[in-house]
């Protein structure tokens, strides 16, 4: 760390309270799949991939090879932030913000060094693009949930109700993650258990339905929907698909609170990716895509009766449809409803679970940042007495509850978010990737395969579904072109902020921009305990 900046830290607000270590492996663990949800995300972005186009034509029948290729990127991605979190142990709230540090001060070069601040901050900022929407987006799924429980009811909810819905959904949980990680993590325990156990349920109830039912003109067949059939349809649907896996690198932000952060982190990286994507997600998706045929029926926003992947788009919650039709047919009339009512309620809770974790570790690199001055120094104070970074946690509340307003309005505002959201992802992973890389070169006992073959492709691949949220934005045409286009206008205009911050934050501090002389590090302490 550059002198300026730890006299900077040391003249700054005081810290009223210390991050504990309470965390096992088992509880970074749970926080990392809570923020996957195993399986809430079948729920609730099911209407989003059925509804996106490519030339006014449905790109659904790539949703489970997307959901594969945007598995394969996550587990690049993984590999290196498991690589880094073992040689950075002492990253605490900062995760890629500090191995991006880390991996320049650590440099024998002082040409090298000199990149440091710049590399770091471009990170930590580009990393709000993900963390800062992505809660947003849980409240917005959330209260889309919840109004089509009303629904249920027969109880209509007006456009102001959906959006008070998503307001008092974003305070719950603020509330919750405000008094600290502990009390989210036992939550978070019972809420993956449950809402696994009932999402694999489905899956294989929406199996038997199809066996039971074989002369239905269903829209694929077991082996179409694992094999590849347009690329560019596969990318478009991996642009959305990768909302579901993203989460993994999360507990990499909780290692002042990790009991053993060298040896858990990675573990705990690994395991999450590993229990959700493959055995929760594959499964789930392949069930859902395999039950989808014309025993599906709504209508579209013009009124016109559609089935198959038309209703799917149509309906603002295809699996409680799915559900509906399963429980009417399979145990008779009106047992549907009660199905849907209880799969619905498993899926509330997973989302507050995700929404928890969300404002758990979303704040915790803004926190990082706050304590070093490169953010407003407010979001680098803890709470005296819950030891939680409140004052970002309630910033992120309020940011949340705006953009959860905007995307409950509509499937094309919340494509909108999931896709700036998305964007954030890729651009983090990508550089991560790249860092991973970096931070390997020359280093003893580097391997290979781990350290120069896995990133290399793992920054290739997010750079190319990069790429194709640009392309969607240009080729795709319709409501899908607007998304895109406004969602690439959002992050534009982030970065722009980000630049103009950065160069007014360098010169009201005095800090260079390319630091020089910098010392050599050697194990960089930002460990807040």
């Amino acid at each position: 760390m550059e002198q300026s900046q730890s006299n900077d830290q040391a003249q700054g607000a005081p810290k009223t309270g210390t991050m504990k270590r309470t965390l096992n492996l088992t509880s970074l663990l749970v926080n990392a799949m809570a923020l996957i949800a195993p399986g809430a995300f079948l729920w609730t972005t099911f209407q989003i991939q059925a509804a996106q186009t490519n030339g006014g034509v449905t790109t659904a029948g790539e949703m489970w090879t997307g959901l594969m290729a945007a598995l394969i990127l996550a587990f690049l991605t993984a590999i290196s932030y498991a690589e880094l979190a073992n040689i950075y142990p002492k990253a605490g709230s900062g995760s890629s913000y500090y191995y991006a540090e880390a991996a320049f001060l650590e440099k024998e070069k002082a040409g090298h060094r000199k990149w440091a601040r710049i590399a770091k901050f471009l990170v930590g900022w580009i990393s709000h693009l993900y963390y800062w929407i992505y809660p947003g987006i849980m409240v917005a799924f959330s209260a889309i949930l919840i109004v089509y429980i009303f629904g249920l009811f027969g109880i209509a909810l007006a456009v102001w109700q959906q959006i008070l819905v998503a307001i008092l959904f974003a305070v719950l949980n603020g509330y919750i993650a405000y008094r600290g990680i502990s009390g989210s993590t036992m939550t978070a325990i019972i809420i993956n258990a449950i809402q696994l156990a009932a999402l694999i349920a489905f899956a294989i109830l929406a199996i038997l339905y199809r066996h039971a039912h074989p002369d239905l003109a269903y829209v694929q067949t077991a082996s179409s929907i694992m094999i590849p059939h347009n690329f560019t349809n596969l990318l478009f649907q991996s642009t959305i698909a990768i909302l579901l896996l993203v989460g993994f690198e999360s507990v990499t932000s909780l290692g002042s609170e990790a009991l053993r952060p060298k040896q858990d982190i990675k573990r705990a990286i690994l395991l999450s990716l590993i229990i959700q994507g493959v055995f929760a997600y594959l499964f789930e998706y392949f069930a859902a895509i395999y039950f989808v045929g014309p025993q599906m029926t709504g209508t579209d926003a013009t009124g016109a009766a559609v089935s198959g992947w038309g209703a799917a788009a149509a309906s603002g919650a295809p699996i409680g449809d799915m559900v509906r039709i399963i429980g009417d047919s399979m145990f008779g009339g009106g047992t549907g409803f009660i199905l849907v009512i209880i799969f619905a309620a498993t899926v509330v809770l997973a989302l507050i679970g995700t929404t928890l974790a969300c404002l758990n570790t979303g704040v915790r690199i803004t926190y990082a940042m706050g304590k070093e001055k490169e953010m407003p120094t407010l979001l680098g104070i803890l709470h005296g007495r819950y030891d939680t970074p409140h004052y970002g946690i309630w910033i992120l509340v309020a940011v949340s509850a705006a953009l959860g307003a905007y995307g409950v309005v509509n499937v094309d505002n919340l494509t909108q978010i999931t896709l700036a959201s998305n964007t954030g992802t890729f651009l983090l992973y990508g550089l991560t990737n790249l860092i991973a890389l970096w931070a390997f070169f020359g280093r003893p006992n580097s391997s290979l395969l781990k350290h120069r073959v896995v990133p290399l492709l793992g920054f290739l691949a997010n750079f190319l579904m990069f790429g194709a949220i640009i392309w969607l934005g240009v080729s795709a045409g319709g409501n899908s072109a607007n998304d895109a286009v406004i969602a690439l206008a959002m992050v534009a205009v982030w970065l722009v902020a980000g630049s103009a911050w950065f160069i007014h934050n360098s010169k009201k501090l005095s800090r260079p921009v390319l630091a020089t002389n910098v010392p050599q590090a050697n194990g960089l302490d930002h460990d807040d305990a």
